[in-house]
């Protein structure tokens, strides 16, 4: 195997874990809740403190990242956020909970824009849609394997016995990272003299401009804004589905406990076809009808069709074809993952992490104020109104796309 391919494997590891680790709140939500007596409305505020920590520290870590290298910068956070799921099993009550996920939402920060920092430096241009549709494809793994790994270990033992098996193998994840992988392919002495020509020819990066240019010129230009606009509304669909959706399956559409493992799972099944499916239509678009055009027009239709679907399973009271509305609606949202990031290492360049960081933090910012208003939409007209909303969010993200040119680089 290339070795290019070995760290995306590794990275895609990572990724799992990431999302394991993340998932795992919400796939315990109904027996954490009872056990800590936290509400509806005090649940939203859970959700949404992680996703507040994480949008804040987002361009910090990307542009950490950029300056002292991706490794070092995902070595520590990936430290942090373990331990800080192991802490998760200890909390014993709503306050404790609160600030655990708040930090736990900062060290989860650093992970996707340095993963976008790294995989910039070890893939050439026409392969980061791709990179970044495993990358995605394996967070949408990690999150259908939760509910079969924490359902089953907080029956036998508690809710709490995940949290620290998960935090556990995040540590082993940084061991071996730490003594295998290197910043820069260059210095990689396992790497072939092909391979690393390659790379090196085609990864369209400039030293000269990364040491000139200043962060906040990543902001001067529209193109940048229409992104972060898109990501905010593909983001408050996303998270829907991190957060809320097993809350919404339990106790809004009354699915059996028995039920729950498959219908949480399916969704995020079908999202990881989304994720692969949309890095490689993108490069493959990019090779048709270029840049501009192959990196908009497979996310745009990708929004487009998933606003329909959650629109339509907020207004269908069949549980069933309700869940595979939700689960197609989630897959067509996640062809629009991978190509966002790869659009935000198209536009930073050296930058990447920057620009990457800044999209997230958008998206977050949508994610926050849905989590946390979905409570309180729930608590006051039932769990169908928030999703119908979310799915006409996820239609005006698809129209943004027309905006959106990766071929206007910034540095």
């Amino acid at each position: 195997m290339k070795k290019r391919y070995q760290v995306l494997l590794v990275l895609s590891v990572l990724s799992m874990i990431t999302f394991l680790d993340r998932i795992a709140l919400s796939s315990a939500s109904s027996s954490i809740m009872e056990d800590l007596h936290i509400s509806t409305k005090q649940w939203g505020w859970i959700l949404g403190i992680f996703t507040i920590a994480y949008g804040a520290f987002e361009i910090p870590s990307g542009w950490l990242g950029d300056k002292i290298g991706g490794k070092k910068v995902l070595t520590r956070v990936v430290i942090w956020w373990s331990v800080l799921t192991i802490l998760t099993g200890f909390s014993s009550g709503f306050i404790m909970l609160l600030v655990v996920r708040f930090l736990f939402g900062i060290g989860e920060a650093g992970a996707y824009p340095n993963i976008s920092i790294i995989l910039s430096k070890w893939f050439p241009v026409l392969e980061r849609g791709r990179a970044q549709a495993y990358i995605w494809g394996a967070s949408r793994i990690g999150a259908a394997l939760t509910p079969f790994i924490v359902l089953p270990l907080q029956q036998k033992y508690s809710w709490h016995m995940p949290f620290y098996i998960l935090g556990a193998a995040g540590i082993v994840w940084v061991v071996f990272w730490v003594y295998w992988h290197r910043e820069e392919p260059a210095t990689c002495k396992s790497i072939s003299k092909d391979e690393l020509e390659l790379i090196e020819l085609n990864r369209d990066l400039n030293v000269d401009i990364a040491q000139k240019s200043k962060f906040w010129r990543i902001f001067k230009t529209p193109n940048v804004w229409f992104l972060m606009g898109m990501y905010f509304c593909y983001a408050i669909g996303a998270y829907f589905f991190q957060s809320w959706f097993h809350t919404y399956l339990e106790k809004g559409r009354l699915i059996p406990k028995n039920q729950l493992i498959w219908a949480s799972s399916l969704p995020y099944i079908l999202a990881a076809i989304g994720c692969l499916s949309g890095g490689w239509l993108s490069d493959k678009a990019c090779l048709r009808f270029g840049k501009k055009w192959g990196r908009r027009i497979v996310p745009m239709i990708g929004l487009f069709i998933s606003g329909i679907c959650l629109i339509s399973a907020s207004l269908i009271s069949d549980n069933f074809i309700a869940i595979i509305a939700l689960g197609a609606g989630m897959a067509f949202m996640d062809v629009t993952a991978p190509v966002s990031w790869a659009v935000a290492m198209d536009l930073g360049g050296t930058q990447s992490g920057a620009v990457s960081g800044s999209m997230n933090t958008a998206g977050l910012t949508g994610a926050y104020l849905s989590t946390v208003l979905f409570g309180y939409l729930a608590s006051s007209y039932g769990y169908n109104l928030p999703v119908l909303l979310i799915g006409i969010l996820v239609l005006v993200g698809s129209f943004l796309w027309l905006e959106i040119d990766s071929t206007l680089k910034i540095a």
